[in-house]
């Protein structure tokens, strides 16, 4: 009885380690790539190898906390059980974080931009600052105020792709 106890008490304690580890493996690109933050060449470096290998190695330790927490949970009362599912739900968090691109969803793009003619641009206040762009005789303005929300405006000023951020 004993020795099953403390069986059980070792395979969640390995669940709650594991579905951790998977927490960080998720997060950690997003600490490391912080944009808004000074960034080193080694941490982007292991910012990307843990993009790239994110997505499995926490499907794959999400596998393992489920059947740490299946295993552990026939001999556990029903308020244990309830607990059990932390894990679990930590662990398939991480999973599905480690999939997706929070940077993605940080900076917007502009779905439908819009370019209009500065006469028709009603909604530029006279004391905005703007980037401006001239190539091969043509102009063209950005808000800085509708730049920094969405960091990025992709164009073509002067039949040349232009990429205007800040």
């Amino acid at each position: 009885m004993i020795r099953s106890q403390t069986l059980m008490i070792g395979r969640l304690l390995a669940a709650i380690a594991l579905a951790l580890a998977a927490a960080a493996v998720a997060l950690a690109p997003i600490l490391l790539q912080n944009p808004f933050a000074s960034q080193t060449a080694g941490a982007l470096g292991v910012a990307h190898a843990l993009r790239t290998w994110g997505f499995p190695l926490t499907t794959a330790l999400a596998a393992i906390v489920i059947a740490l927490v299946v295993s552990s949970a026939r001999r556990t009362r029903w308020w244990g059980k309830a607990l059990l599912v932390l894990p679990v739900a930590v662990a398939l968090a991480a999973a599905w974080v480690a999939r997706q691109n929070p940077f993605e969803w940080w900076f917007n793009g502009v779905p439908r931009p819009r370019f209009v003619p500065i006469l028709e641009a009603t909604f530029v206040e006279p004391n905005d600052l703007v980037l401006s762009v001239s190539i091969d005789g043509d102009a063209a303005a950005y808000p800085v105020r509708l730049v920094a929300y969405h960091h990025v405006v992709n164009d073509r000023i002067g039949g040349t792709p232009a990429v205007v951020t800040y």
